[in-house]
């Protein structure tokens, strides 16, 4: 149940603006976006006492005999969609998916990370997130066929999306949420918008808006855009790049003025913990068969154990601050994939890191030299290790980690184990067009 204040400013401010439908979201385990809509005459009574679904339909929700949920609107979410008409229009809120008793469905990914960001707080932490989602314009879903030439930060006339950028853009502060920097990415047709840092709740809200907003202005456009990690086997797979900190109320935790790198000894031994579970929590950082198609050498995507401050082939970077920029110290995990559900990534990530903390793991030297170019002698006597390489052997890593179970919880865990065993064997059967030319013309 909402308080009267919220309930009562939603209320106002969809009669002021004309909003006719609103939309409840909420998440799947698998970070698909769900959605139902209700008319402005039921908003209070929904704002009350939540609207009823069934579960059992949802992935990774409920069994079929248990499979009454209540989506519970969260009243600070109420935002207009920019791309519904501007008479009769739609806004959404974000929902809680509770149990018929009121109580905070174990299944749902948005309890899981507002239950990590919790554990923080009560060690005195505030979890702040900023991620970098880098995505692909097709022609059409059909085929990877890109809109243009360009590369890293590329400008017209190459850039086709520019304009494309610039309306998600407008959209995105539509709806209220900041964005920090937009351009051209490596690739081909790549791009990335990267949003201003905010508290991991909100942030893992405004990323499942980003994506939609991404794909609503493609559409609009005529074009399809795609969070899909690989779709192009010789180009750069697209990455979520997510910057991390600590703050004890207006004080950066990680921030040491006496140390070389400017890390605090938090700092140092959150990045153990992130290094040491890095191949436990993989399975929810990449959670596709083609997100392994990334994790490859050679196309920027991290494929080692390693961190560092100026060298970008490490899973771990350090970025420098400019002089008086204290509260930008921050950590970015590069091994997530723009596909991932932001909710158990943000909780797998923010798991990892108070794990280093308050075990006080040891921190590695950092490795300013490109790891990609070491010779393997060399990355075994540095102790490098590698993050999984395909779906299965993330499986098998993260059947056993006690640390993912405790994060995700009991019935979000085993329901996602099962999920991604049935997708690993169902590709397993896949006969792929590389095997027919390579095999068929000579055995």
């Amino acid at each position: 149940m909402n308080d009267a204040k919220s309930t009562e400013y939603v209320l106002q401010t969809a009669r002021e603006h004309d909003v006719k439908f609103i939309r409840l979201w909420f998440t799947d385990i698998l970070g698909s976006l769900k959605s139902m809509a209700i008319t402005i005459e039921g908003l209070a009574e929904a704002l009350e006492e939540g609207v009823g679904f069934d579960g059992s339909s949802i992935e990774g929700f409920a069994r079929i005999d248990e499979s009454d949920m209540i989506a519970m609107p969260d009243p600070s979410t109420f935002a207009i969609l920019p791309w519904r008409p501007s008479e009769r229009r739609v806004a959404r809120l974000f929902c809680d998916v509770l149990t018929t008793d009121g109580k905070p469905f174990e299944g749902d990914p948005r309890n899981i990370l507002r239950r990590n960001v919790k554990r923080a707080a009560d060690l005195g932490y505030t979890f702040y997130v900023g991620p970098e989602l880098e995505y692909f314009y097709f022609a059409d879903a059909e085929t990877p066929k890109p809109l243009d030439v360009g590369g890293y930060f590329d400008l017209t006339p190459l850039d086709a999306g520019t304009d494309l950028r610039r309306e998600t853009v407008f959209t995105l502060e539509e709806l209220g949420i900041p964005v920090e920097t937009s351009h051209h990415e490596v690739a081909p047709s790549q791009h990335e918008i990267s949003l201003r840092y905010t508290d991991a709740l909100t942030m893992a809200d405004n990323t499942m808006t980003y994506r939609l907003a991404v794909k609503e202005v493609a559409f609009k456009n005529g074009v399809y855009a795609t969070f899909m990690p690989k779709p192009m086997g010789d180009e750069n797979g697209s990455g979520m790049h997510v910057h991390q900190s600590l703050f004890k109320g207006e004080s950066n935790a990680f921030f040491d003025a006496a140390d070389p790198y400017q890390l605090s000894a938090t700092a140092r031994s959150y990045i153990a913990g992130l290094l040491k579970h890095a191949p436990e929590i993989t399975l929810v950082t990449n959670q596709w068969v083609n997100s392994y198609k990334r994790l490859v050498p050679g196309f920027e995507a991290p494929v080692y154990r390693s961190w560092a401050r100026r060298n970008r082939s490490d899973l771990i970077r350090v970025p420098e601050n400019k002089q008086g920029k204290e509260k930008a110290t921050r950590i970015e995990y590069r091994a997530a994939d723009p596909s991932c559900n932001p909710y158990l990534v943000f909780s797998a990530l923010l798991a990892a890191g108070l794990k280093g903390i308050e075990e006080g793991y040891a921190c590695p030297e950092p490795l300013e030299e490109n790891v990609f170019e070491m010779n393997e002698k060399a990355r075994k006597e540095r102790g490098i290790e590698t993050l999984p390489g395909s779906l299965q052997q993330a499986l098998d890593i993260a059947e056993n980690s006690e640390l993912l179970r405790e994060c995700l919880g009991e019935h979000l865990f085993e329901s996602l184990m099962v999920n991604k065993k049935i997708e690993w064997t169902n590709f397993r059967r896949q006969v792929t067009e590389y095997e027919v030319k390579r095999y068929l013309p000579i055995l």
